[in-house]
C-alpha cells in the first residue's frame, strides 16, 4: 500500500497519486471518489444516498465516470450507455501531507468547484478544472459530478426536483465530514461555479439545505435562468410523452437514461423561440426549479433580504458573453431590424432599447447586437444585480468584469462566455486555453491569469480578492485585461435599460 498518498475517509481509505502537473511533486490528487451512492435503481429520482463503505484501499487514482449526458452543447463530456452509472463522485488536490485529524492551525483553505454546462454536460474531470495550479498556492480543491438533464432537474411526481443541487448539498457535507482528512479546513469552505456552476452557486446561497456548508462563494457569468414548479412541470411532461410513458416515478424509472436523454433533444428540437424571456433560445429544458423546499424562493430574493449575508461572494461575467454560441455553431435568424426588435422585446426590453444599444456600439452589425443584448440578459445583467442586492443586504460582494480578447477566428470571439476559466484556474495549456488563445499564450496572457490564480487564492483563504467591494451606492468594478482597471461606480451604459426587466422564474 502506498502509505505516503493513502487517506482514510469516513467510508474507506482512498490511494491518490502525485498530480502529473505538480512542478515539484507535491501536489496529491485523488479521482472518483464517490461521496453518494450512484442515483440509478432504488435511488433513481431520489435524493442523495450515503455512498457504501468499501474494504481495502480504494484506487483514486483515475476520474470517475461523468453522469449521463448527451453531446449538444461544447463541453460534453463522453458518455455512452456502457458507461458506469455510480457517477456521484468528486476529485481532491491537496498540497498538504495527509492528516488525521486535522492540523493544529485547522488545515488549508478549500475550494469546490462546480462545473457548468447548461444543466446537461459537463464533468468535475474535465482538463480545464484541473486543480493543481490552485492548489500549488496553498488551497484544498475539490471539482464534484452531479445529476445532469433530467436526472438532475427534471420533475418527477413524488421526488425532488432539485436533485443535482442536493447532490451539490451533499458532495458539501462530504467535504465538512472529511476534509481535514486531506489537509483541508472543514471551517473555511469556498464553493465557486461558472456558468450554471455559478447558477448553482447563488442556488446554494439561497437554500436552505446548504446553509452552513460554506463560508464564500465564487460566481463567474450567474445565468439569471430559474423556473416555476408548474414550468418544470410541462417540461416533464412532454418529455414523458416523447419517451412513451406517463408522468409516473415508477415509469420513469423503467426508462434507460440513454432513452430520456433522446426524449430530451426531441423536446429541445421542438422548442423553438416560444416563450418570453431570458430562454427565448433554448440550450436547455432544465434548470433550477424554484418553489419547493430545496429552493423555496428565488435566489435574488433572497440573498436581497439578506438570506446569505454572512456569506463573503466574488461575482462577475465577461464583456462579449454569448459571441461563444454564435460563433461556435448556434443558427442565429437575425436578420432584419424588426427580428432584432422582437427579441430586444420577449428579453423584457422596452422601445427603443436597440437603437440605444447601437449608440452603444456605433457600426455594429445585427448579429453583433444581437450578442450584445442576449449576454446582457442571460448573464450579465444578473451577475451585477445579484452582487448589488448582496451589498445591499449587509453581505460582502466583489464585482468583477473579464475583458481579455480571445484571438482565435480572427478575434470574433472577444471575452466570450468560458474564456476566463483556464485563466483563473491557471490552465492556460488546457485544449480550451489553446483554442481559445490561438495558440501559446503570451506573456500578457501568462500575467493575467497568475493574477487570477492570486486573486481566486486570496478570496478562499481571507475573503478579499485584492480590490475595494461594492457599496450600497456604489458598484466598484474590477475590469480583468491585458492591463487591468478599477472603476468606482459600474459605467455600463446600458444597465438602465434592464432595470425594470425582471429574472422572476417563469
Amino acid at each position: 500500500m502506498d502509505a505516503e498518498h493513502t487517506v482514510t475517509t469516513a467510508n474507506g481509505p482512498v490511494r491518490g497519486a502525485v498530480s502529473p502537473r505538480s512542478q515539484d511533486g507535491r501536489i496529491t490528487v485523488y479521482r472518483g471518489i464517490p461521496y453518494a451512492a450512484a442515483p440509478f435503481g432504488e435511488h433513481r429520482f431520489t435524493a442523495p444516498a450515503p455512498a457504501p463503505a468499501w474494504d481495502g484501499v480504494r484506487d483514486c487514482t483515475e476520474p470517475g465516470p461523468p453522469a449521463p449526458q448527451g453531446t449538444q452543447l461544447i463541453g460534453a463530456a463522453p458518455w455512452s450507455p456502457d458507461t458506469s452509472l455510480d457517477c456521484l463522485v468528486l476529485n481532491v488536490w491537496t498540497p498538504a501531507a495527509p492528516a488525521a485529524p486535522a492540523a493544529p492551525d485547522g488545515g488549508a483553505p478549500v475550494l469546490v468547484w462546480i462545473h457548468g454546462g447548461a444543466y446537461i454536460v459537463g464533468s468535475g474531470a474535465e482538463g480545464t478544472y484541473e486543480g493543481t495550479r490552485l492548489a500549488e498556492t496553498g488551497l484544498v480543491v475539490v471539482s464534484v459530478n452531479y445529476r445532469l438533464g433530467f436526472e438532475g432537474f427534471g420533475h418527477v411526481p413524488g421526488r425532488p426536483d432539485n436533485r443535482g443541487l442536493l447532490d451539490q448539498v451533499a458532495a458539501l457535507r462530504w467535504v465538512r465530514d472529511n476534509i481535514a482528512a486531506f489537509g483541508g479546513d472543514p471551517g473555511n469552505v469556498t464553493v465557486a461555479g461558472e456558468s450554471a456552476g455559478a447558477g448553482s452557486v447563488v442556488c446554494l446561497m439561497a437554500s436552505p439545505e446548504a446553509r452552513g456548508l460554506f463560508h464564500r462563494a465564487v460566481a463567474h457569468s450567474v445565468p439569471g435562468d430559474m423556473i416555476t414548479v408548474d414550468s418544470a412541470r410541462l417540461v416533464s411532461e412532454r418529455v414523458a410523452g416523447a419517451a412513451g410513458v406517463p408522468l409516473d416515478a415508477e415509469a420513469l424509472a423503467a426508462v434507460a437514461p440513454e432513452k430520456i436523454l433522446a426524449a430530451t433533444d426531441e423536446v429541445l428540437a421542438g422548442s423553438g423561440k416560444s416563450g418570453k424571456g431570458v430562454r427565448t433560445k433554448e440550450f436547455t429544458c432544465y434548470a433550477p426549479v424554484v418553489g419547493g423546499p430545496e429552493l423555496p424562493e428565488p435566489p435574488l430574493d433572497a440573498i436581497a433580504r439578506g438570506a446569505a449575508a454572512d456569506v463573503a461572494l466574488l461575482v462577475g461575467h465577461n464583456t462579449e458573453e454569448y459571441r461563444l454560441f454564435t460563433e461556435l455553431g448556434q443558427t442565429v435568424e437575425i436578420d432584419d431590424e424588426s427580428a432584432l426588435a422582437a427579441t430586444a422585446s420577449r428579453l423584457g426590453l422596452g422601445e427603443g432599447a436597440v437603437g440605444a444599444y447601437r449608440a452603444v456600439h456605433p457600426g455594429a452589425s445585427l448579429r453583433e447586437l444581437f450578442n450584445e443584448i442576449r449576454g446582457d440578459a442571460l448573464f450579465c445583467e444578473y451577475s451585477v444585480r445579484f452582487a448589488e442586492a448582496h451589498a445591499a443586504a449587509g453581505g460582502s460582494a466583489y464585482f468583477f468584469r473579464f475583458a481579455a480578447q480571445s484571438r482565435t477566428m480572427e478575434g470574433r470571439l472577444g471575452a466570450c462566455h468560458a474564456f476566463d476559466l483556464p485563466f483563473a484556474f491557471g490552465n492556460l495549456d488546457s485544449d480550451l486555453a489553446l483554442f481559445l488563445c490561438d495558440g501559446e499564450p503570451d506573456e500578457g496572457y501568462r500575467a493575467l491569469s497568475g493574477r487570477m490564480v492570486a486573486a481566486w487564492s486570496a478570496f478562499a483563504a481571507t475573503g478579499d480578492p485584492g480590490w475595494p467591494a461594492v457599496r450600497p451606492d456604489t458598484t466598484v468594478v474590477r475590469v480583468w485585461d491585458i492591463e487591468d482597471s478599477l472603476t468606482e461606480g459600474d459605467a455600463s451604459p446600458v444597465r438602465a435599460l434592464w432595470a425594470d426587466v425582471s429574472f422572476a422564474p417563469r
